[in-house]
């Protein structure tokens, strides 16, 4: 139990760095305490007390904006940032050393029975107010870009971004950088279709102008 403990707060001395100490770490940060609170919330529900699992879950929800069903499975290393308004759905399986950020959802689209809620792999960033809708599965050292809305199965060391999300960028990234904090600056391939339409229409215009 201490070393998981002492492990928790490494991970946010690791990936936050306004983190300064592991007292500041245990006693104010809601993406802690939130995960601490969940593992008892987990250990009751998979022993079948579910009447205080659920309890014990809506009072991580009060104290710290961040509900995680106790039916989840979550792996080492996971790290939430700030985490207001995370939502993490009762049949969600997350891998080890993941990062959230606040907003995220990793939720179901309401159409589906049993395992209703996405699969994330090891080394996965999922920035803010991200949306994975569904029971597919997210790879290993993938990013999801802040806003983006992932509704099917994205492979291994890929970076999704836009509404739907696409893959932008496959392979060409080492692992480790799946934990930078960059979220904004990759590229949407929705804004360059309708840039590049944009420009052909200008092109149109110009073109019946001097007819």
């Amino acid at each position: 139990m201490f070393d998981r403990l002492k492990e928790d707060i490494r991970t946010v001395k690791d990936r936050d760095p306004a983190a300064r100490n592991g007292l500041e770490i245990y006693f104010l940060y809601p993406g802690f305490k939130a995960i601490r609170m969940y593992r008892k919330a987990n250990w009751c529900y998979r022993h079948k007390l579910f009447f205080l699992a659920r309890a014990i879950s809506q009072r991580a929800v009060r104290k710290t904006g961040i509900e995680i069903h106790p039916g989840a499975t979550i792996g080492k290393r996971f790290f939430i940032d700030h985490g207001t308004g995370v939502v993490i759905g009762e049949t969600t399986e997350i891998g080890d050393d993941v990062t959230v950020y606040q907003g995220v959802t990793l939720g179901g689209t309401g159409k589906d029975t049993g395992k209703r809620h996405p699969t994330i792999g090891n080394n996965v960033l999922i920035g803010s107010g991200a949306k994975v809708l569904g029971p597919f599965k997210v790879g290993n050292n993938v990013r999801i870009a802040a806003g983006a809305v992932v509704l099917k199965e994205i492979p291994d060391n890929c970076t999704a971004v836009g509404v739907p999300a696409k893959v932008v960028r496959r392979d060409g990234m080492k692992p480790a950088e799946s934990t930078t904090l960059d979220q904004i600056h990759v590229t949407d391939p929705t804004a360059l279709k309708i840039a590049e339409l944009e420009e052909k229409i200008e092109k149109l215009t110009k073109i019946l102008e001097e007819k």
